[in-house]
């Protein structure tokens, strides 16, 4: 197994995570990292032992580097993976893959133009979690899926984040804030999506922040913060779905639940790797939980990196890719439109379910 060289761009909190998880993979050596904010980059390279803190051009003209991980803001997302390939490198990114459908359609076409693997996250769906969902699925326990539902109930984020205003701007909002966790998960399980209709509102037009940072300042809100609609999947199952940051309280609805025709399945929080995985048959009265049948159920973020690492040494194509990436993107523009146009929404994107993870692999191990 080749070792591929990994650089990361974007030193912020999610990156924390990254540099821990991924240093315990022998596939991969993270052998630089940057950010804007060159002492960050620096900081952030001391503390976790990689060799290179350095400017963002610096990484990208390193030979050595094979794969960057882009943990980027959103808005920064497509400028910053089209530099990465056009440097010639292969690029994973944080969720969503872009803001916009034309600027995520601009990162696949230079993929392909230069030869190059895109990888986008969640890759949450890789853990034992969701991953024994799937193999319940495929191994007929719930019978054939008829219907999904799925729900991301929650308070804003002025109230606790520092810097909370990039949530209520364009490109923000629960659905594409959370919305690429439950999308990915719902794919996962059910395969790609063939149509959307949907809802939204913007229930407050501003926000005050109460987090102590900016306590007391005022955000003008401009992207829906609740988002309802139901999904169409080419395998025939119908979903429902909402994301909202205008919940109080904890929602006592369940993440996920598919629905077979002969029983039911509770998918635990998409925005996590472990479980419970919850099972009612039809002819049981009660819930069931069910073993894991996978591993990487603690906090994995940084395993859809290792798979990427897996498809350069090996002839298939990574999980978490930039095909599935731009599917969900669409789909999460596609609710916004459908309420916009007051119609439904047919994609024009598909995706290839992506390949269940092999079980009883030993830590570091995808293949």
């Amino acid at each position: 197994m080749k070792r591929v060289n990994v650089g990361i761009i974007g030193c912020g909190n999610i990156s924390g995570v990254y540099f821990e998880n991924l240093k315990k993979f022998s596939a991969v050596q993270v052998s630089a990292c940057a950010d804007l904010d060159l002492e960050r980059a620096k900081a952030r390279a001391e503390e976790f032992g990689v060799p290179k803190g350095c400017s963002v051009s610096e990484l990208l003209a390193d030979p050595e580097i094979e794969l960057v991980v882009n943990l980027t803001i959103p808005a920064a997302h497509s400028q910053v993976c089209l530099e990465i390939l056009e440097a010639g490198k292969h690029v994973y990114v944080e969720k969503p893959l872009a803001v916009s459908k034309e600027e995520g359609q601009a990162i696949i076409a230079k993929a392909k133009e230069k030869g190059l693997l895109v990888g986008s996250a969640p890759d949450t769906f890789l853990g034992g979690g969701i991953q024994t969902c799937i193999k319940l699925i495929e191994d007929g326990w719930i019978g054939t899926p008829v219907g999904a539902t799925a729900f991301m109930m929650a308070r804003g984020h002025e109230h606790w984040h520092p810097d909370p205003e990039f949530y209520y701007a364009k490109g923000g909002g629960p659905m594409f804030d959370m919305g690429p966790y439950y999308l990915t998960a719902l794919v996962s399980m059910l395969g790609p999506i063939k149509r959307i209709a949907g809802m939204t509102k913007i229930s407050y037009p501003e926000r005050t922040i109460t987090s102590s940072k900016k306590y007391g300042q005022i955000i003008t809100v401009e992207t829906p913060t609740h988002v309802a609609g139901v999904l169409e999947f080419h395998g025939g199952a119908v979903g429902t779905m909402i994301t909202s940051f205008d919940v109080f309280g904890d929602s006592q609805l369940p993440r996920i639940e598919i629905y077979g025709s002969q029983g039911t399945l509770s998918v635990p929080d998409p925005n996590s790797f472990g479980g419970p995985v919850l099972l009612r048959r039809h002819d049981s009265t009660d819930w069931k939980e069910m073993p894991l049948s996978h591993g990487y159920t603690g906090n994995s973020r940084g395993i859809g990196v290792l798979d990427m690492v897996y498809a350069l040494n090996g002839s298939r194509i990574n999980r978490a890719n930039g095909e599935l990436g731009y599917h969900v993107l669409e789909a999460m523009h596609a609710f916004l439109e459908s309420s916009e146009q007051d119609r439904y929404v047919t994609m024009t994107s598909t995706c290839e379910r992506p390949q269940p993870m092999p079980q009883n692999l030993p830590f570091g191990i995808l293949d």
